[in-house]
């Protein structure tokens, strides 16, 4: 396993400090970060070709516009404190992708912010925080 961190990010105060979180945990171990956002999306519906056409052109715009206003200012961040850094939007459910990225960029650890608003179960971690802890093959920090 690769000293690598995923850091989830989303534009929320608690993923800003997940990220300052992540950069000064890479610095004090050496490690590279993975930038994750991870767009909602469901295959689960039915359309017709046009507007399967349609919802191609706007997954794909959709990507571009989170790497341009969501990553490229946290990578700007992690690339100015001097660590190392990769960027992936996805489209998907939260948890589940995260945890899938995990496995594929052979992370040792997922960091992500809490940013629940309400309900008990969000209160405490935010939903997709609560299920990536559940789910996850590696340790996640959850960053208050």
């Amino acid at each position: 396993m690769l000293n690598k961190f995923l850091v989830a990010v989303e534009g929320s105060a608690g993923s800003r400090r997940a990220v300052n979180h992540a950069i000064e945990h890479a610095k004090a171990s050496n490690a590279e970060l993975v930038l994750a956002h991870v767009i909602d999306w469901s295959p689960y519906s039915f359309h017709t070709p046009e507007e399967l056409s349609a919802r191609h052109k706007r997954r794909e715009e959709e990507l571009t516009r989170a790497k341009d206003i969501v990553l490229a200012p946290i990578m700007k961040l992690v690339e100015d404190a001097g660590v190392k850094s990769s960027a992936e939007v996805r489209h998907g459910k939260g948890a589940e992708t995260l945890a899938e990225m995990a496995k594929e960029h052979e992370v040792a650890q997922i960091i992500a912010g809490r940013s629940g608003e309400s309900g008990v179960s969000t209160m405490l971690f935010g939903t997709t925080s609560s299920k990536l802890v559940q789910i996850s093959s590696v340790p996640v920090l959850i960053v208050p």
